[in-house]
């Protein structure tokens, strides 16, 4: 094996130091400047203002990194080396790294200038004034001295510039933490949040992390509810059940009403078929009513089921709203959560009474009560009426019913046809072969006041 050249590899070493060359030192002892060892033939000195905030802690033994500013020795015999340049060209390739690799930096705001700030971090950077806070900057004193972290935005070496954000930086967290917070958002936890905002379907809800979910009006309340206000106010602070956290979307959605139990569980039990239940009228439209037994069990009336003999034209000629009545519950679909009432089945059918009361052929007396373009309505007792269809009143073409019949009038008539199943008569005038009389309950009246006299 071959002797190795020291003498080669020292001459070599010597070489590679040139005014400029970032190097690495040993300090060996402190005296008015640091005196360093940094493996050249003589030994090199950084004045002590260079160590700036160190000074105190300048220790034989510590390695630093430096820059050679001359080779040329001093009267001491000394080479003159920079530790302050070192630094800044250390700082300027970390500078570098963390904005290619898109990473935050550390900092301090020293003081303002024209449009924002100057940050010290590690070399001056510019913090405009627009990208200093989330919220817009009122009081721009209270940054000064202020230790954050930035996101860098430009940069430029040669220029020795560099821009800063710490706008970015918060807005990135912000960011984060939501995400993470979602991430750890289970379904089903139950969660304290404050009401942000209310629409007419539903509220806002914000939780932790300044994360706003929604709370849908179907989910508010197992009961009829037409606006959130009716339960909620802004500011209200509440505790929601998580239903879904879409991560994707970063949306949330939280329920109300699925922290207290479904009351139509055991709607089954509680209100069975063929029980009689006591209920409210909580809305009327033209087809029935609805019906509230308790919060959240809600079910209807159908108009059919009103009257055996089907007079009723509106359910707001029998009920108003707000009026407790005694029903019947004749359906029940618990998954479709829907409960069907009867107040007719309160009372006995008369219907099979009627059938044998009023058979086909049987002629009795009746009373229009009502006219329309295509027959007449004739009451024959009460709440038992029939239809005198236009075409069984009179063999003689008429355009209206109006022409030979008119309200009030008594009339003899026949019954055609009885229907129990669709609560329907059928009534006729022309199979008597007698001319209608307009006899009418004020002509009578004026009879009887006439034989007075």
């Amino acid at each position: 094996m071959e002797g190795i050249d020291v003498g080669k590899i020292l001459e070599e070493k010597m070489l590679s130091f040139k005014p400029g060359s970032l190097i690495k030192g040993t300090v060996i002892r402190v005296d008015k400047e640091v005196i360093i060892d940094f493996g050249y033939k003589t030994e090199g000195y950084v004045l002590r203002e260079e160590f700036k905030s160190e000074q105190n802690n300048i220790k034989p033994g510590m390695e630093i990194d430096l820059i050679v500013e001359s080779l040329d020795p001093d009267p001491n015999g000394l080479i003159l080396l920079s530790k302050e340049k070192a630094d800044i060209m250390l700082n300027w390739d970390r500078i570098e790294k963390k904005f290619e690799e898109d990473k935050p930096i550390s900092g301090t705001i020293l003081q303002r200038v024209k449009g924002g700030f100057k940050v010290d971090i590690g070399i001056l950077a510019f913090l405009p004034g627009s990208q200093t806070d989330i919220k817009p900057v009122t009081n721009p004193s209270q940054f000064v001295n202020l230790e954050s972290t930035f996101k860098i935005i430009k940069i430029d070496r040669q220029r020795k510039n560099v821009v800063v954000s710490r706008r970015k930086y918060l807005e990135e967290e912000k960011e984060e933490r939501k995400k993470e917070f979602l991430q750890n958002l289970q379904k089903g936890s139950v969660i304290k949040g404050k009401v942000k905002n209310l629409v007419d379907y539903g509220a806002f809800i914000e939780i932790d992390n300044n994360v706003v979910g929604l709370l849908h009006l179907n989910d508010m309340a197992w009961g009829r509810i037409t606006h959130p206000s009716q339960i909620l106010s802004v500011g209200q602070e509440i505790e929601v059940i998580v239903l879904d956290v879409n991560l994707e979307k970063q949306v949330v959605s939280f329920g109300l009403k699925q922290r207290t139990k479904n009351p139509w569980d055991d709607v089954e039990a509680k209100y069975p078929v063929g029980s009689v239940v006591e209920g409210k009228v909580v809305n009327i439209t033209d087809y029935g009513a609805f019906i509230k037994l308790e919060d959240g069990i809600e079910g209807l009336l159908h108009i059919s089921e009103f009257s055996w003999t089907g007079r009723v034209r509106h359910p707001s000629d029998v009920v108003a709203m707000g009026d407790s009545i005694s029903l019947k519950v004749i359906d029940i679909k618990k998954e479709e959560q829907k409960i069907s009432f009867s107040l007719r089945q309160m009372e006995q059918n008369p219907w099979p009474e009627i059938v044998k009361k009023y058979p086909a052929g049987t002629v009795v007396k009746g009373k229009v009560y009502h006219i329309t373009d295509f027959g007449a309505f004739v009451e024959l007792e009460k709440g038992v009426d029939g239809l005198l269809h236009i075409s069984n009143i009179s063999d003689a073409p008429i355009k209206h019913p109006s022409e030979v019949l008119r309200k009030g009038q008594k009339l003899d008539v026949i019954i055609l046809e009885i229907d129990p199943e669709g609560k329907k008569i059928s009534l006729g005038l022309k199979h008597l072969g007698e001319p209608a009389s307009y006899s009418t309950e004020e002509d009578e009246n004026e009879g009887d006041n006439k034989e007075n006299l």
